[in-house]
């Protein structure tokens, strides 16, 4: 039996100029250009320039938009994807004091699939050889391996490309695309990928060369787990030999596919924020190219005018008139967006400044407090959803490096004497004891909280555990060496 209901809820929507600024909000200072180029090429009503008018057109009395809301507690995953995890954020990108700490321009070069299917195009195929080359190249992911089962390729170049062949055809082509550059590319696991690379070395037959490509080819498992004494023993190796060989194979690229070296597009950071200090005064600023000047277009505003006061009987006009004043009023949400984009950046930045100040003085990461999320949208008085964007994307450029906004934030660690500390701080001490430790008796989890504790951080085995793998510090047994 069906029966009706009646029930009252409330929701809330966000409009689409607030959904417009919560985009802008994310974009980095190195795509804004881009962003905004788009914009003036779509909207004849918005230009380049400062305004000259000090008191702007009376056509704002003619806009009723709704303003943009500044922040509002709602639930945007209908609108965008969200980037925040949770509660709290974890700022485990660092990246070097040492960095240079000027602009640095986007580099424009070929993507590694590109450069594969220009080598391709070198070798004398038929035209089913290259479809099936084209095939494979383009099963290659990103780290430069082809993880999909070759039976699968052999399906899929039978549904899409109406190509009957079998695996000894398939792999005798794959053979090809493993010659090309970057050495080891087109392996399917890590073991291949090495061999490769041993294998085109420059002196194939020198004797290191081939104690390495021995210990891959028959004691991989070993070497993965750093056997070494098993690995001499089957091999029938000196300390030497075994240390030589062993330092050959550490030098190998584990993803072809990942290097910068202009086979793929590499990126590097533009600051969002600029900090100076001076006579002990520290002033945050917006990368200039954060702020562009922008205006609506007076042609425009003047044609509206026109329009407006004409006789609004004739049907043409008034689809004019809509046009212009949807154009105008995109124009002037845009200009509103971007200037509350900038000033959404600056407040969340100086409270960052302010709540780290210690930090800012010498770039001493042990000065770093403990800092959520919530604690700077409190003190802005935001969502921690506008944070999150903010922290997410921004980064600043300081005297001691270009660091990324959510690298100041973390979670705090009590110590013997009550306090909280910076969980970086714990990290920091955490790397410094496995840079200093006897590698040929590393220290294990258990030891490294036991080291921890007598240094006044209460901290739990499975604590150390998870510092240790977002620092990427193998276990113990991993980083031994002979």
């Amino acid at each position: 039996m069906q029966k009706l209901n009646l029930s009252q809820s409330l929701s809330q929507k966000l409009s689409p100029q607030q959904i417009q600024f919560i985009k802008l909000l994310q974009v980095p200072t190195a795509e804004l250009d881009t962003r905004i180029e788009e914009e003036l090429e779509i909207n004849p009503a918005l230009e380049e320039g400062k305004d000259e008018d000090p008191a702007k057109d009376d056509l704002d009395d003619n806009y009723d938009e709704e303003p943009i809301a500044e922040d509002r507690d709602v639930n945007l995953d209908d609108y965008l994807g969200d980037d925040y995890g949770g509660y709290k954020m974890q700022g485990d990108g660092n990246y070097s004091p040492d960095e240079e700490n000027r602009e640095i321009p986007i580099s424009s070069q070929a993507s590694l699939h590109e450069l594969l299917m220009g080598q391709l195009n070198f070798l004398k195929l038929d035209e089913r050889q290259k479809l099936i080359g084209t095939q494979l190249i383009g099963s290659i992911e990103n780290d430069g391996y082809i993880r999909r089962d070759l039976d699968a390729i052999i399906n899929d170049l039978a549904f899409s490309q109406n190509i009957e062949t079998d695996l000894d055809e398939l792999e005798e082509i794959l053979r090809k695309i493993q010659n090309f550059d970057p050495a080891g590319i087109a392996s399917r696991n890590l073991q291949e990928c090495l061999l490769l690379q041993l294998e085109r070395k420059e002196h194939p037959d020198d004797p290191t060369v081939q104690n390495a490509i021995m210990i891959i080819q028959d004691c991989f498992e070993e070497f993965t787990k750093k056997h070494y004494s098993k690995i001499q023993k089957k091999c029938d190796l000196t300390d030497e030999e075994t240390k030589d060989a062993v330092h050959l194979i550490t030098k190998l690229n584990p993803k072809p596919g990942g290097v910068s070296d202009g086979l793929v597009k590499t990126q590097y950071i533009i600051p969002d924020f600029i900090l100076n200090s001076s006579g002990g005064k520290m002033e945050v600023t917006l990368n200039s190219r954060n702020a562009p000047e922008l205006r609506i277009s007076r042609s425009y505003s003047e044609m509206f005018d026109a329009y407006d006061k004409s006789d609004k009987k004739d049907k043409k006009l008034k689809e004019t008139v809509t046009f212009v004043k949807q154009k105008l009023d995109a124009a002037k949400w845009f200009i509103d967006a971007i200037k509350q984009r900038q000033n959404t950046l600056l407040r969340t930045m100086e409270a960052i400044l302010s709540y780290q100040k210690e930090f800012f003085v010498d770039g001493d990461e042990t000065r770093l407090r403990p800092m959520i999320l919530k604690d700077i949208a409190e003190k802005i008085d935001m969502d921690i959803s506008t944070v999150s964007r903010v922290a997410n994307s921004k980064a600043i450029q300081t005297e001691f490096g270009v660091y990324p906004l959510k690298y100041f934030f973390s979670e705090g660690i009590s110590t013997d004497s009550g306090e909280d500390v910076s969980n970086r701080e714990v990290k920091s001490v955490l790397q410094s004891m496995v840079d200093e430790e006897d590698k040929r008796r590393p220290l294990s989890d258990d030891k490294l909280v036991k080291l921890l504790n007598l240094r006044g951080y209460n901290i739990a085995r499975r604590t150390v555990a998870k510092y240790r793998e977002q620092l990427q510090i193998p276990v113990a047994r991993l980083r031994k060496e002979l």
